[in-house]
């Protein structure tokens, strides 16, 4: 009797054993390789603002104003990195609503070296301080681009205090809208994939599709500027002086650095190391290729010369347009998109811009605005399956889903239309604001002399 007790005892010690493990499910490990690269990609998309992006604009404008625009570029990443880390991030990927998320994270709070953050793929996981400082870099560099708007004539507070009020009220929603969801492993079956789709950010629920920011970052940030730069006001002397880069070989580095920087802006947005990660890669390579030809062909055409100053403007064109397509469109869709996006952007800085007469100095709308829509718009056609593409994933099927073309371009269109709108309004009241406050603009004298010296007391060069 006492054997047949034992042996009842030990099965079910074993049977409630079986349980507390089937309950007890092994906590999700991150691969080492994906964190290998997720830092790397941070890394790289630091060395496309600081300083790729700083050298690409500071070649572009007069030497006597050289520093300021470094300076703009690399305090303007500072400062950023720090609101990321106090309240952007919160506001940015934690649950809210539609268009805010909430402050459950603010000051980092509850994040451990311990604590995870989805990737694109069931069950697969990084470390969330990795994702925090990686799209802390996005965050920093978006502003930044601005400044090319505005450059050589505004007061260096402005810009910060300006900053700071975008950064809060467009940047911080736009991420919200596009990039928040619940993650993969939240789509289990439809009724749940319609809880969790409900929790999303706003243009996420519209199906927009933006890989690495096409909408969040280059849309945004070329509204803005087209804004800054009709209420600014032109530079002294536009269409009357001689005003012309001071150093295409800073510019061209800076272009090279930027190229080079986005492959960690573009493959680091699929968050591992993958198959995904090799086709955004390639087509990030292809698209800037093509864009750069496209432009230098344009021009060729139209002037009877091709310039550097040109191709390197092509080739910022093409990582541009393919930044929301990179995950979606094959590489033929890719080389399109960048022929397109060099052509078009090369008449919007020239054609484009005479016709309205707005003075934006470095070309931010006519690149990063018009680029951005281009891509956006593009990816809706380019994901599909027909063309190339590789649709859209299914996480309920946990397979490619059908593809509609017109209902994605719709989507898309969504996108742009709600960025164009929040971006342009925000950036109105937020430049009046610091108008109101500290002025935005120099004095004549002031920027006759030159922003390096007056503003920072410095000059970049010792003739």
């Amino acid at each position: 009797m006492k054997r047949i007790q034992i042996a009842l005892f030990l099965f079910m010690s074993l049977c409630f054993t079986g349980i507390a493990f089937a309950e007890e499910a092994p906590a999700p490990v991150p691969d080492k390789g994906d964190v290998a690269w997720m830092i790397v990609a941070t890394v790289l998309v630091i060395l496309m603002t600081i300083p790729g992006l700083a050298l690409f604009y500071s070649g572009m404008v007069r030497a006597k104003n050289t520093l300021s625009v470094l300076m703009q570029v690399f305090v303007i990443f500072s400062l950023m990195a720090l609101l990321w880390a106090i309240y952007g991030y919160s506001i940015a990927f934690t649950e809210g609503n539609a268009f805010f998320g909430g402050f459950s994270k603010l000051f980092l709070k509850g994040v451990t070296p311990e604590s995870l953050a989805g990737t694109f793929s069931k069950g697969v996981y990084v470390p969330e301080y990795v994702y925090i400082v990686f799209q802390a870099t996005f965050a920093g560099i978006t502003p930044a681009l601005i400044v090319g708007s505005f450059a050589e004539r505004v007061k260096f507070s402005a810009v910060l205090l300006f900053m700071v009020l975008w950064f809060t009220f467009s940047y911080l929603p736009m991420a919200h809208m596009v990039w928040f969801w619940a993650g993969p492993d939240a789509y289990t079956d439809a009724a749940a994939a319609e809880a969790a789709g409900a929790t999303a950010g706003f243009l996420f629920q519209k199906g927009a599709l933006d890989f690495a920011g096409g909408t969040v970052v280059h849309i945004n940030a070329g509204i803005a500027g087209l804004i800054g730069c009709l209420l600014i006001g032109k530079r002294i002397g536009y269409k009357k002086e001689f005003i012309a880069p001071h150093s295409v070989t800073m510019t061209m580095i800076g272009a090279s650095l930027l190229w080079v920087g986005w492959f960690g802006f573009n493959v680091g947005s699929n968050l591992e190391a993958n198959g995904i990660a090799a086709l955004v890669f390639a087509n990030t390579l292809l698209a800037t290729a093509a864009a750069t030809l496209a432009w230098m062909s344009a021009e060729w055409l139209a002037r009877g010369k091709p310039s550097m100053l040109g191709a390197a403007s092509g080739a910022v064109a093409g990582l541009v347009a393919i930044t929301p397509a990179c995950g979606f469109v094959g590489p033929m869709g890719s080389i399109v998109l960048g022929l397109i996006a060099g052509a078009v952007c090369f008449w919007a800085v020239t054609s484009l811009k005479n016709i309205l007469g707005y003075d934006d100095s470095l070309d931010v709308f006519g690149v990063h605005g018009i680029g951005g829509i281009i891509g956006a718009l593009g990816t809706g056609i380019f994901a599909s399956p027909d063309l190339g593409g590789a649709g859209v994933y299914d996480y309920v099927a946990n397979a490619v889903g059908e593809y509609d073309m017109m209902a994605q371009v719709i989507s898309q269109a969504w996108g742009v239309g709600t960025v164009v709108i929040w971006s342009g309004v925000v950036s109105l009241i937020a430049y009046k604001i610091v108008d109101m406050l500290i002025g935005l603009r120099v004095t004549e004298e002031i920027e006759r002399q030159g922003l390096d010296t007056t503003e920072h007391g410095e000059t970049a060069y010792h003739l």
